[in-house]
């Protein structure tokens, strides 16, 4: 006859090995149905070997020009990079209702690209591309600011984006 130690003993073994069989379906589902796999180099600037990560950045296309092109009707791309206390460019302009794509990176160290009253909000790593899509539908002037604290002049790192 079980005691209620044992029978407790034994529900607690197989809620553990559920929760265990849970969490490798967990990883078996997102990484063959939702095709999730692990960060790689796809996406980020590699120095070669004896290269500076400043000079990577600068060969590397579009970083190599960093500002706004205009990729086809009311279309934009924005590549803007993250340094020491600035951003590059640290004015831009765009006309309203324009979709715009943002592709960033970092020279240097961690900053951030965050435009308050927008959902744009990147991590600009040094050299790890980000990207994100917004469309500004309303004028006006946008601050931008780096929202990761990359040191003594971090509070001076802003630019302007103006809508017109």
């Amino acid at each position: 006859m079980e005691t209620l130690a044992q029978r407790l003993e034994k529900g607690y073994i197989w809620l553990s090995v559920i929760v265990l069989v849970s969490f490798i379906a967990a990883i078996a589902y997102s990484s063959v149905v939702l095709a999730i796999v692990v960060p790689g180099n796809d996406g980020q600037i590699v120095p070669k070997k004896g290269e500076t990560l400043f000079a990577a950045v600068a060969r590397t296309k579009p970083f190599d020009q960093p500002g706004v092109r205009q990729t086809g009707p009311n279309r934009y791309d924005v590549v803007l990079l993250g340094q020491a206390w600035m951003f590059n460019p640290g004015a831009i302009e765009l006309p309203v209702g324009a979709e715009v794509t943002f592709w960033g990176t970092s020279i240097d160290i961690d900053h951030g690209l965050y435009i308050p009253g927008t959902t744009v909000n990147l991590m600009l790593l040094p050299g790890q591309i980000g990207k994100q899509q917004y469309r500004f539908s309303r004028p006006g002037e946008y601050r931008m600011i780096c929202h990761e604290y990359c040191g003594m002049l971090h509070h001076q790192m802003t630019g302007t984006l103006t809508v017109k």
